[in-house]
């Protein structure tokens, strides 16, 4: 079998059409991870037939980091999510790494 090389973004973990709209491997799972390792406490969501997002971040005082306005699953989360978790997430080097896949 060929192994493929498919790129994700951690945005994708907020966007209902992430990850090929659920079709690609799915990696919410990991930027949940890193929220989880640095304190927060994060909801994934089953968010149409195939695919998870994100839905909920709070921090250790239990306050939601999602504003109530956001459009979950459409709205850009780098406009929503706090300056602090948008670098911590462009930083972490295991957030919109390369995952090889057999196809």
């Amino acid at each position: 079998m060929p192994i493929q090389i498919i790129s994700w973004f951690w945005e994708e973990a907020f966007d209902k059409f992430g990850f090929g709209d659920g079709d690609d491997v799915v990696m919410t799972h990991v930027v949940a991870d890193v929220l989880g390792r640095h304190g927060y406490n994060v909801t994934i969501t089953p968010w149409g037939m195939h695919n998870d997002i994100i839905t909920s971040i709070l921090d250790a005082d239990g306050i939601e980091q999602i504003p109530e306005t956001a459009n979950l699953g459409y709205d850009e989360p780098r406009e929503y999510l706090p300056e602090s978790i948008v670098k911590l997430l462009d930083t972490d080097p295991s957030t919109g790494s390369d995952v090889k896949v057999r196809s």
